[in-house]
């Protein structure tokens, strides 16, 4: 592979993406399944009557849905990356994936839950892109399902900015290469974007490639108003815990139970929303 080959690196390279981002405790699946225990106990994923069907906006290589899928839900995927729904396929069964793109979709499918990880929300970087994602996702939900995401704070970046205009270096190995990049993050105030420049450095080759890319900024009231006009009703907003954060997903809770998510200062890097149809 040569940068001329390579969109995108890890989107173009399922494989190489979960290296970069092992997540062997499904971490993030298991929030998922907390969450939707905890909220939709009428629909518990392994009822013989029915099953609980969730889309997944931004599957990326399906691990999360695969996680899922073998706790007896019913999942479905959506991604703009070719190589990624692939992946998904053949390497989880019981996942159904498909490209879309979030801002903008339609499934056959009435759904109990859609779940949005990772800052894939944050790609709809206006209000126009983001309220379409929204009115799909509540179009799709029946009343009563859930909405779970987590992304980026923006409210952290008002007061934080030991993360951002100066290059990090970061590497990890896979198949015996080690690759390296250079990531520097600043802010487009004027769009509420928080930019990305990634420089990669091709193993055993010459070849380095250049990326960028960028994230929609969303305050917490913020995000609830666009919520509420979408028709949804906010069950619970927190920073920490979560799947991505320093304190991390609790395990060995029983089915369904949620840890303490007490009284959220909002100031963490990381935003978690649960919002249920109404």
């Amino acid at each position: 592979m040569t940068a001329a080959e390579a969109r995108n690196l890890l989107t173009d390279n399922p494989a190489l993406y979960e290296a970069r981002f092992p997540d062997p405790d499904r971490t993030a699946a298991r929030f998922v399944d907390d969450v939707l225990q905890a909220y939709l106990p009428d629909v518990a994923p392994c009822s013989p009557t029915r099953p609980a069907a969730v889309l997944d906006l931004g599957c990326g290589t399906g691990r999360d849905l695969g996680y899922l899928a073998g706790r007896g839900y019913r999942c479905v995927g959506l991604d703009q990356s070719a190589a990624m729904v692939d992946y998904a396929r053949q390497l989880y069964p019981g996942v159904t994936a498909a490209l879309g793109d979030l801002r903008d979709f339609q499934v056959d499918e009435t759904l109990d839950a859609v779940i949005c990880l990772d800052s894939s929300l944050l790609y709809c970087h206006t209000d126009s892109e983001l309220q379409s994602c929204l009115r799909c996702c509540r179009a799709h939900l029946r009343t009563g399902g859930l909405l779970v995401a987590e992304m980026r704070n923006g409210a952290f970046f008002l007061g934080n900015t030991e993360l951002l205009d100066h290059p990090t270096h970061s590497f990890f190995s896979w198949q015996g290469r080690t690759w390296r990049a250079e990531t520097t993050l600043w802010i487009d105030h004027a769009a509420q974007l928080l930019r990305r420049r990634r420089h990669w450095r091709i193993p055993d080759t010459a070849d380095e490639l250049v990326q960028t890319s960028a994230w929609r900024l969303l305050f917490p009231l913020e995000l609830t108003g666009h919520l509420r006009r979408a028709g949804f009703a906010v069950r619970a907003m927190f920073d920490t815990p979560g799947p991505r954060t320093d304190a991390g997903w609790p395990t060995g809770s029983a089915p369904g139970a949620l840890p303490d998510l007490g009284e959220s200062l909002m100031s963490g890097d990381r935003l978690h929303v649960i919002a249920q149809a109404i």
